[in-house]
């Protein structure tokens, strides 16, 4: 006989239900955060030359995004923001690494520059004096300014560099950023190592560092507070930078 009773609905496995509900989730993760992409984007594109385009730094940290979402695990304990902002960064440094955007003589000034620093400051024991080390590159001290507002997106490039183990940049130890729990230690020290290196930065560059990665002001913003145009903000920054790779390096 013909069984002409309502077929039972069909009920998606338990597995099949789970899954979906991740992808789910991350969708919502990922549309969530895109304001974040942009805001990031825009950031590091203020810092670099006219010739890299916005538009490829948002595409690279969107990327940064889904890995940030595809890789999250809330029971590390550290918020999905904060991870994502990581991953956000680490793409797009990833993606103007591969891009070259600064020319190998560029480059090769900005060892110089650094180099300088760090002899000068080994050598006094204190902070290097722009005129200081404006005589050791036998360069005047508006070329030095001139140099430094050239390297200054370079500078910045790498000291947003993730440490493979951690996930975090020296720019997330300024800014405050948590490493995982078990990580706790490590990033301790860390920060520990970067107060003092900041402490013992002259005023003015402790300041910039302060007001631009902890604050997030803008350039123009720091100018306004300091009196100082936007360009020598930008100068004041790269010297810091130049010098906290410099201390970071030694003692890590």
């Amino acid at each position: 006989m013909l069984n002409l009773s309502p077929t039972k609905a069909y009920q998606p496995s338990e597995e099949y239900s789970s899954e979906s509900e991740r992808n789910r989730e991350r969708e919502e993760l990922i549309t969530s955060h895109l304001s974040k992409v942009k805001f990031l984007a825009d950031r590091m594109a203020a810092k670099l030359p006219p010739s890299v385009e916005r538009d490829d730094l948002y595409g690279a940290g969107v990327i940064g995004l889904v890995d940030a979402a595809e890789r999250f695990d809330a029971s590390r304990g550290v918020a999905f923001t904060t991870f994502a902002e990581t991953r956000i960064r680490g793409a797009i440094l990833d993606s103007l690494r591969s891009l070259d955007w600064a020319s190998r003589s560029t480059r090769r000034r900005a060892k110089g520059v650094e180099a300088a620093y760090a002899e000068i400051e080994q050598q006094a024991g204190r902070a290097a004096t722009e005129e200081e080390v404006a005589k050791h590159l036998n360069i005047p001290i508006q070329e030095l300014h001139k140099l430094l507002q050239e390297i200054s997106g370079l500078r910045v490039s790498n000291l947003d560099e993730r440490e493979e183990e951690s996930g975090l940049s020296l720019l997330d130890t300024v800014r405050g950023k948590n490493a995982a729990p078990d990580e706790e230690f490590e990033d301790l020290e860390r920060r520990r190592l970067l107060a003092r290196a900041i402490g013992n930065l002259p005023e003015r560059e402790r300041n910039v560092i302060a007001l631009y990665y902890k604050d997030e002001l803008t350039m123009k913003e720091i100018g306004s507070i300091l009196d100082i145009t936007e360009s020598r903000v930008s100068q004041l920054r790269t010297q810091a930078i130049v010098r906290l790779r410099n201390r970071m390096r030694k003692r890590l």
